[in-house]
């Protein structure tokens, strides 16, 4: 048997809360990944993602493969273009809005441990 997977993102199921207006595809099962987890989050215009997360080891890198928008990092907010790499260390809390076209986010991770490694944080965002 062959030591590879192929799947198309577009198979796999859609694992985002219904209040959100994003999708949220993961791939680390989906392939059988023990060592990466790639993922792909495609973001309506102006959605915004309502909580904030961090993990205890896991670093992510997230790619702008469509669209534009905004990270917020801890206290920072940054504004993101078609493109951009941002690499997350795992303390670090992370939360992504949309531009006015949507946007479309790649996000690579590292090894998961085994246990729960992701804390959530809501009302991560300021009041508008």
């Amino acid at each position: 048997m062959a030591d590879w997977t192929r799947k198309n993102f577009e198979d796999f199921k859609d694992r985002a809360p219904e209040e959100v207006r994003i999708r949220w595809l993961f791939s680390r099962n989906e392939v059988k990944s023990e060592q990466v987890g790639v993922s792909r989050f495609s973001y309506e215009p102006g959605a915004r993602m309502p909580f904030g997360h961090r993990h205890g080891v896991q670093e992510e890198v997230y790619v702008v493969v469509a669209g534009s928008g905004r990270a917020k990092l801890e206290d920072e907010i940054i504004d993101l273009a078609l493109w951009d790499v941002v690499r997350v260390a795992p303390q670090v809390f992370r939360s992504f809005e949309a531009g006015p076209d949507g946007m479309e986010l790649i996000c690579v991770g590292g090894p998961r441990p085994a246990g729960n490694d992701n804390e959530g944080f809501k009302d991560f965002w300021p009041q508008d």
